[in-house]
Formats: structure tokens, C-alpha cells, sequence
């Protein structure tokens, strides 16, 4: 009968560097497959990164919102809007009066000038939440069916714009520059319009526009 042989224990060769003190690299590999087996059964390790983005989803289905009623161009409007939706965007996005531009963003060029309540103002600072019960007029407002503005005949007589970007702002600064009275020279009006800037270099017709329509030309 053949015989079975008895096991032979097997021993790994020493390595004649290593010190009595350091652990072989078959015990490091081991204790570290331990180590984080125990990690993972304690419930230590993260899970799954969540998609990029749904934080700042999440932050933005909390974003506190309201209802604000004001009059735009003689039309009442009530909207539900972001508390921190600028006067431009609700203006742009949710009442579709593209009239007013979006410039600097940072009411430095004057691009989004409105009226509210006859004030002149750049409605990228303003936000709409506040203007409950105001009256809002743009550009779109300054007309008279079929007839425009007397100042917006006059940036016609006066060829007072090229690219046109910046206009539909220097109307509406020109109209409360009239109605607050600083157009006693040319001076004065350059002074009261300094806030609306113009890429073309327009300045000295929008300056003459301003003057036909205060009568001084």
C-alpha cells in the first residue's frame, strides 16, 4: 500500500538583513489586510462622493424665496422670485424686458439704468425683494405707443450712438438727469452722467442730446 507522507511545514527564507526587531513583509501585508477589514466592519470608511454638484443643488432648492408686487412701465406685476434676484434678472429672466443690458454686473458702466419711483438707479445692485409696491420704469416704458421720447428723438437727431449696448441706459440716466434738473450746462450734465459709461465715446452727442430735450438747444 502506498503511504502517505506527512506534512512538511514550510519555512520562509530568513532574510540575513533584517533585524530580529522588524516584521517580515508577509506580516505587514497581513496586519494591514486586518487592520482594514476592521476598518470596513466599523463602518469607518466614507461611502460614495456624492455627484459634483448636488450641494449646490440642494442649497439652492433651500434658498429663501418671496412674492413681491411692484408696477413695471405702468403694469402691475407679482412674481415669486429668489430673495437674492437683482432687479436686472427679474426684469431679464422673468418679465422678458431685455431693454435694460447686463454690463459690469457691478453697477460700475451704467448699462442697466432704471427709474424707481422717478430715481435713477443700476438695477444689477438692487435687489427686487425690496421694491414692494414701487413703480419700475425702463426702457421699454419711456415710449407713448407709437411715439417715442423726446429723448430718444433726440439720441436719433444727434446720431448719439454707435454699438448701441450702453443707449438704452443713457436714455433712462438722461431722462432722470432732466427731471432732477441738472442740465444747467454741459458741465453739469457730464457731471450727472459720469455714472453711464459709453465704449464708443459718444459723450459729447448724448451731452447735445440731452440738451435738445431740456430745451437748451
Amino acid at each position: 500500500m502506498p503511504t502517505e507522507r506527512p506534512d512538511t511545514a514550510v519555512t520562509s527564507p530568513v532574510d540575513p538583513l533584517a533585524s530580529p526587531s522588524e516584521p517580515s513583509r508577509r506580516t505587514f501585508i497581513a496586519t494591514s489586510t486586518a487592520v482594514g477589514s476592521a476598518v470596513v466592519a466599523g463602518g469607518l470608511v466614507a461611502g460614495p462622493l456624492p455627484p459634483l454638484g448636488t450641494e449646490a443643488a440642494v442649497a439652492a432648492e433651500a434658498a429663501p424665496s418671496s412674492r413681491v408686487s411692484m408696477t413695471v412701465n405702468g403694469v402691475r406685476h407679482t412674481v415669486a422670485i429668489d430673495n437674492r434676484t437683482s432687479l436686472l434678472d427679474l426684469l431679464r429672466e422673468h418679465l422678458d424686458l431685455t431693454g435694460s443690458k447686463k454690463g459690469c454686473n457691478a453697477g460700475a458702466c451704467g448699462a442697466c439704468t432704471v427709474l424707481i419711483d422717478g430715481r435713477r438707479v443700476n438695477s444689477c445692485l438692487t435687489l427686487a425683494v425690496r421694491l414692494e409696491g414701487t413703480e419700475v420704469t425702463t426702457i421699454e416704458g419711456l415710449e407713448k405707443g407709437d411715439q417715442l421720447h423726446p429723448l430718444q428723438q433726440a439720441f436719433i437727431d444727434q446720431d448719439a450712438f454707435q454699438c448701441g449696448f450702453c443707449t438704452s441706459g443713457q436714455i433712462v440716466s438722461g431722462v432722470g438727469c432732466i427731471q432732477e434738473g441738472h442740465t444747467g450746462s454741459a458741465d453739469e450734465i457730464r457731471e450727472w452722467m459720469s455714472g453711464n459709461l459709453c465704449r464708443c465715446g459718444c459723450y459729447v452727442k448724448i451731452v447735445r442730446a440731452v440738451e435738445q430735450t431740456a430745451g437748451r438747444k
